[in-house]
């Protein structure tokens, strides 16, 4: 199946999704993916997550575009598993299988860059796409948060980078941004 015809939507830069993986333990780990569009569609895993070994053991998961920033939340920052694979905030999605492009270890960290070829996808519902200010520092909140503590990046940097974000989701986010960054902070050291 060709990849321009399986992925549920138009893919461009990096797209930041939630993968679900089938974990040892037959429970659906959820983790934030950023999907980098091109030939091939491409991810990149960094550390001995669950993600990693799952995508190792099984050879697939589930690309999913959500529009809750507290599913996304929970996903990048936690470990949040479920017993089904599709999640109930998956606007649409990819089964995708993998395939292990190239390794490497950049600042002391093993990454793991991945081919995604999708086999199956669903649109679970449309909605009219919306631009939320909020949703977005959520986003990059998750991604500043998700770097606390790694020698290469520098912690009061990060921490700055933090209160910035914070003070965009109180201005320009909703009840679920606002609950979203909760989770940030309760998910990290932040």
């Amino acid at each position: 199946m060709s990849d321009d015809l399986a992925w549920p939507v138009t893919l461009s830069g990096v797209t930041e999704t939630v993968v679900t993986t089938l974990g040892p333990n037959g429970l659906w780990n959820a983790a934030a993916l950023g999907v980098f569009a091109g030939d091939p569609v491409t991810a990149t895993t960094w550390g001995r997550t669950r993600t990693r070994g799952n995508f190792h053991r099984q050879g697939e998961g589930y690309v999913q575009f959500v529009d809750d920033p507290v599913a996304f939340t929970d996903a990048a920052l936690s470990i949040d598993e479920y017993d089904d694979p599709v999640l109930e905030s998956a606007c649409a999605w990819a089964r995708v299988e993998v395939q292990s492009m190239e390794t490497g270890t950049e600042d002391g960290t093993e990454w793991e860059k991945w081919r995604l070829e999708p086999v199956e996808s669903t649109i679970e519902r449309t909605t009219v796409p919306t631009i939320d200010r909020g949703f977005g520092a959520v986003i990059e909140a998750t991604v500043a948060a998700s770097r606390l503590g790694v020698d290469s990046y520098d912690e009061q940097e990060l921490r700055n980078r933090l209160q910035y974000v914070a003070s965009v989701v109180e201005r320009a986010g909703g009840p679920r941004e606002k609950e979203a960054l909760e989770r940030v902070r309760t998910h990290t050291s932040w």
